[in-house]
């Protein structure tokens, strides 16, 4: 690698595996240039898509300590780095590409661990995030009123038992 250009475009490379939390690799032999330019919209806006040179992007992800996508590096590829959350550009790259079957999602990597493309697929069929997290406080909450029940029935609980305690006395102490 003698020429100073390639040399930063493999920094510049390596700098985009190191600041995303997921990349996905992808193969878009057939799709035109508007196709591509719907394809970058559709991933939203925490993902860059790029076309990318197999050779420089081999090194850049090697440097970036990414050997796990070595073999992935064929025929015309580009690479979706994410930076925000992954579900939502999976969403995106799957989507595509139901409608343009010419894109071809060939795998990728998310927080260091390699992903192979049914894995990405199946990235895509989980709930956002935001989903998530809402479904998540609305269990927490039912948890807190089912505490908050159980705490209030135990000293209501003790009085019918005090009741029944004196009332029980009561009777006895009648009887006597």
């Amino acid at each position: 690698m003698a020429r100073p250009d390639k040399a930063a475009a493999v920094a510049e490379l390596a700098d985009q595996f190191r600041s995303s939390n997921a990349a996905v690799l992808t193969e878009y032999r057939g799709l035109t240039v508007a196709q591509l330019k719907t394809l970058r919209r559709s991933l939203g806006e925490n993902a860059q898509y790029a076309v990318v040179k197999n050779t420089l992007t081999k090194i850049a992800a090697n440097e970036a300590g990414i050997t796990s996508l070595d073999d992935q590096f064929s025929g015309p590829t580009a690479v979706a780095f994410i930076t925000g959350d992954p579900v939502e550009s999976a969403k995106g790259l799957r989507d595509f590409a139901k409608d343009n079957p010419n894109l071809i999602i060939k795998g990728g990597v998310l927080d260091g661990k390699a992903l192979s493309a049914d894995e990405i697929k199946k990235l895509a069929d989980l709930e956002s995030r935001e989903v998530l997290l809402a479904k998540l406080a609305g269990a927490m909450k039912g948890k807190q009123s089912q505490a908050a029940s159980l705490f209030q029935a135990l000293p209501t609980k003790l009085v019918r038992t005090v009741d029944a305690l004196r009332a029980q006395r009561d009777e006895q102490g009648g009887a006597e």
